[in-house]
Formats: structure tokens, C-alpha cells, sequence
């Protein structure tokens, strides 16, 4: 009696392979096609191919954009901020050491993910951006926060000159951070200054608000 061959079918829609990994390649390349073409521009299919995966897989994972903008703000840029924002716990009062903190924050933040500074400048910063609203409506508003009372205390106890405003300070240490690190590949052609890395430019940030902050208070 001959014996019949099984064949085992591989059930429609499910990814073969790693699928914790497929979906994190995902990820990336919707950060990648968010920081380089914005979110509204960033299509599911150009999405998809940036992560060398088909757009069925995409709809797999996450059924549409909306639902992967999501996954990307919970699980990468909030991340990110929480980060951030236990280091500038750990800093203390000192107005110095709290300043540091959030450069050297940002710089380490950009160095791991160099999307930051092109998506807040497209997302956040730009009018209409995806992410203004959700910024200021859902994102824990922690570290500007944290830094304008840490920077309000400091200005009561005299270590803070009463002349600097908190709030603008903040203003300033994020346009003396993300702003020059999105602007770089247009200041380094305008400068020839192809030989200032990132951290060139990070202890010059420091350099220059130690000089500034210690200097009036």
C-alpha cells in the first residue's frame, strides 16, 4: 500500500523567520523615512522597502501608519526622553552640573539614534509637524520641565544669576544642542568645518555655557 505524502502548509499570513526581528527592522526603517521624507510623506510601502520586507509584512505587524506611528513614539522616542530625563535627575541642583547633563544627554541620544535631530527639526519644530501636538498633549513634558525648576531654584539660592530667565534658558540649551546638530551638514560646508565631529561641537556647547552661566552669576 503506497503511503501518501503530508505536506505541511505554512498557515497564510504568518512571517517566517525572526518575527521579533522583522518588526524592530520596521521600526527602524520608519525612523529612517520619517527623519529623511517626514511622516506624512513616508508611505507604506517606501517604509517597507527601506526595511527589505514586503508591504503584507508591514500590515502584519501594524495594520496601518497610524498604528506604527504609535509603536514608533512608545517605543523609541519615549524611551529616549526617559533616558534623558534620569540623567538630569541624577544631576543634582547645581545649575553647572544640571546644564551638562542635558548636552551631554542630547549628544549621547544622537549619537545612538541619529534620526533625533532631523525628525524634531520636520515633526516637532515645523509647523504641522506630526508630532508638535503630541508633544505638547502627550508626551510627558518631564525634562523642560524638570530643567526650568531645577534652573528656578538654583536662581533663588544664588547659584543662578537672577538676570537669566529659567524658561529661556531651556529654550537655549535645546538651540545650542538639536539645532546645531540637524544644522551640521549645512554649517560644516559654510565653514569648511568638516573637521569639527560631535564632540568637538559638545565641548564647545559646554565650554560656552560654563563660561556664560558661571561668568553671571
Amino acid at each position: 500500500m503506497s503511503r501518501r505524502k503530508v505536506s505541511h502548509k505554512r498557515r497564510p499570513g504568518r512571517p517566517r523567520g525572526d518575527a521579533s526581528g522583522q518588526r524592530e527592522l520596521l521600526l527602524d526603517a520608519a525612523l529612517a523615512c520619517y527623519a529623511r521624507h517626514g511622516i506624512t510623506a513616508s508611505s507604506v510601502r517606501s517604509i517597507a522597502t527601506e526595511a527589505g520586507v514586503t508591504p503584507a509584512l508591514f500590515n502584519y505587524y501594524f495594520g496601518s501608519k497610524e498604528s506604527l506611528l504609535e509603536a514608533v513614539v512608545e517605543e523609541r522616542l519615549l524611551p529616549v526622553i526617559s533616558q534623558m530625563r534620569q540623567a538630569i535627575e541624577s544631576a543634582g541642583t547645581d545649575p553647572r552640573a544640571v546644564a551638562t547633563e542635558f548636552v551631554q544627554g542630547v549628544h549621547a541620544a544622537v549619537a545612538r539614534h541619529p534620526w533625533l535631530p532631523s525628525l524634531w527639526v520636520r515633526e516637532i519644530l515645523s509647523e504641522g509637524g506630526a508630532l508638535r501636538d503630541l508633544l505638547l498633549d502627550q508626551l510627558p513634558p518631564h525634562v523642560p520641565r524638570m530643567l526650568t525648576e531645577r534652573f528656578a531654584a538654583a536662581a533663588r539660592s544664588g547659584e543662578l544669576s537672577g538676570e537669566l530667565d529659567p524658561r529661556l534658558l531651556v529654550v537655549s540649551l535645546v538651540g545650542l544642542t538639536l539645532f546645531p546638530l540637524a544644522a551640521a551638514p549645512i554649517w560644516r560646508q559654510l565653514f569648511d568645518a568638516d573637521d569639527v565631529d560631535a564632540d568637538a561641537l559638545m565641548y564647545h556647547t559646554l565650554a560656552l555655557l560654563d563660561r556664560g552661566i558661571g561668568g553671571l552669576a
